[in-house]
């Protein structure tokens, strides 16, 4: 993947809603799920700027929300969020390991793009653990809870084009019919599961791309950097577009405890 060393690129919050290939309609959805019947505690792992969490509990006046993450940036976005929607006082935001929260069960869990939690560092480019993540999901959400998982997954067969930019490995993620049975196996039940579309990864990638974008307008062509940017940004373009685009995919399931 790449690198997001120096120089400093705009936050990705400044033109991405989702930190994920999310389209308003399906994020609606979501939405719906989590919050009927209301729920009195929403837990969001992996939170990043809090912008699903934030909207359940707008959805929910009554509900009280807590969301974690590793990214400080991250955080304070969401915390920046809470205020100004004028629901800071129902919501706290905590930048720490995921693996440091206290096992309190919520009604409403979501967890998108966060199985890494429970699994073995990045770095080491080693296969997801999705029933690690599933396992320790299970115990944070009340029986008859909800939990919205959201997770990578390979839409179709991957082939050398498409791994590279990734881990490297075929491994690295799990068909959608082996995730269920994770899912099943885990004690859950699956009440709807969908995957993003073609429209959404664009967009998401586009967004992704934007910063490279946006640092170059800034800084200028004759910056010191400028090439470093360009580079970074044909990078993850062809990474895309002549790599993982439809072989890398993912999935949202809305699942019952």
């Amino acid at each position: 993947m790449i690198d997001d060393s120096a120089p400093q690129l705009p936050p990705l919050y400044e033109s991405l809603t989702w930190l994920t290939p999310l389209s308003e309609e399906r994020a609606a959805r979501l939405v719906t799920f989590l919050s009927e019947p209301a729920p009195a505690q929403v837990l969001d792992m992996g939170c990043g700027w809090g912008e699903l969490l934030l909207r359940v509990l707008a959805e929910v006046p009554g509900a009280r929300g807590r969301g974690v993450d590793s990214a400080v940036v991250s955080i304070d976005r969401a915390t920046q969020q809470a205020a100004a929607r004028g629901l800071a006082d129902r919501v706290t935001f905590e930048a720490m390991p995921g693996l440091e929260v206290e096992d309190r069960p919520a009604d409403a869990v979501i967890c998108i793009g966060a199985s890494q939690i429970w699994g073995p560092p990045v770095e080491e480019a080693q296969p997801l653990d999705y029933a690690a993540a599933l396992r320790a999901l299970r115990g944070l959400v009340r029986p008859g809870g909800r939990l919205v998982y959201g997770e990578a997954i390979w839409s179709t067969a991957p082939h050398p084009a498409a791994t590279a930019p990734l881990a490297g490995r075929d491994d690295e993620y799990l068909t959608a019919d082996a995730l269920r049975q994770q899912v099943r196996a885990a004690g859950f039940e699956v009440v709807d599961d969908d995957q993003a579309d073609l429209g959404e990864w664009d967009v998401f990638e586009a967004g992704f791309r934007a910063r490279f974008t946006r640092w170059l307008q800034a800084n200028g062509a004759d910056h010191p950097a400028a090439t470093e940017v360009r580079r970074r940004h044909e990078e993850q373009r062809a990474a895309y577009e002549e790599g993982y685009r439809g072989v890398l995919g993912m999935t949202y399931l809305c699942l019952r405890g």
